[in-house]
């Protein structure tokens, strides 16, 4: 069997479509899988031995300086597609141009969500099939769920794995960290891509600092090399100064959390590369929902504003009642221990 996938972005969107990777290569060991997806977030899925994987960049394709040099690319990309005569493609993006990637390179059988899971409801024209899949559980088993009623085999099995495939220069960005924080360390990530999801990263300064005194262990404060203010504000807010600031790959940061003590950090693709890793977690949400979004793995911990009803059905990506995240220090502190603990 010949599988077209399609997720595009985010890091995160496409860490929890991992699973559905490993669990059609478990179940259907002779499937040729490829898998389609934005060159921004396609990293993770780099030399991963069970798909052939396709980087597209659809924002290229929108500039008008560089439109004929992508376009060009997009179309040899298409035409190689073309050649593949695939049995069924799986969109698991709900967009437009999810939808029409699929349609664009032939694939007979294009089945996607229902229109009520649909991000862009539009695109159920442009799928051959869609079905219904329940929107109150975590993204992990709705798309799983998909790609099992679509290719007619049971597929949903936990615990979940999350095929990343690393390098010996990954384990050495890792390593290089370590040494300058010791190997007893916590790993923070102060950001987040709306900023009604980041927790003040001077309450993250704070947080190392109680870690340090009261459990002995030293904080690495992992960040984009674009977050490099974040960073330098846990960093100025701390007084015990144990902290460590990186920027590494995200392939390194993999590799740092899968040797982290704890994690501590929002609804962002670092703390879903964590879950990934099966670090022990702390998940500080605000306007998104951790039974969705969050880890599946029962011993991990949720902070959460739970006594504020204007949480329900949020994801604001501004907000002027912004109290969600109004959580202390002291709340969150008490979480990593409890998991370090487990």
């Amino acid at each position: 069997m010949k599988i077209l996938m399609v997720k595009l972005s985010s890091i995160g969107d496409i860490i929890h479509t991992l699973p559905v990777l490993s669990a059609i290569h478990r179940t259907l060991p002779k499937a040729e899988i490829t898998w389609v997806a934005e060159k921004k977030s396609a990293e993770i899925l780099k030399d991963n031995p069970w798909l052939r994987l396709i980087e597209i960049d659809t924002r290229a394709l929108r500039k008008k300086a560089s439109f004929g040099k992508n376009f060009s690319l997009a179309s040899r990309q298409l035409r190689d597609l073309r050649q593949t005569k695939f049995d069924v493609a799986l969109d698991f993006q709900g967009l437009l141009k999810s939808a029409a990637i699929a349609k664009l390179v032939g694939v007979k059988r294009r089945c996607g969500f229902a229109k009520a899971s649909l991000r862009e409801p539009a695109s159920r024209f442009l799928l051959t099939e869609t079905f219904k899949v329940s929107s109150e559980i975590h993204i992990i088993r709705k798309n799983l769920t998909l790609a099992e009623k679509a290719l007619k085999i049971p597929l949903i099995d936990e615990p979940f794995d999350f095929p990343i495939f690393t390098d010996p220069i990954h384990q050495f960005e890792a390593d290089e960290i370590i040494a300058r924080s010791g190997k007893n360390f916590a790993l923070l990530n102060p950001a987040g891509g709306w900023v009604t999801k980041l927790w003040p990263a001077e309450k993250f300064g704070q947080l190392a600092d109680r870690l340090w005194e009261e459990n002995g262990v030293n904080s690495v404060v992992a960040t984009a090399p674009n977050e490099k203010g974040l960073a330098d504000q846990v960093l100025n807010s701390s007084k015990s100064g144990n902290i460590v600031l990186a920027t590494p790959t995200l392939k390194g940061f993999y590799e740092l959390a899968r040797r982290a003590k704890i994690y501590v950090g929002g609804d962002t693709g670092p703390t879903h590369l964590a879950v990934a890793a099966k670090t022990p977690l702390v998940g500080i949400f605000g306007p998104t929902e951790w039974w969705r979004n969050g880890s599946p793995n029962p011993d991990d911990i949720c902070v959460e504003r739970n006594d504020l009803g204007c949480r329900v059905n949020c994801h604001r990506r501004t907000c002027s009642n912004w109290i969600c995240l109004d959580i202390s220090v002291e709340t969150v502190l008490r979480a990593a221990q409890k998991r370090l603990s487990l």
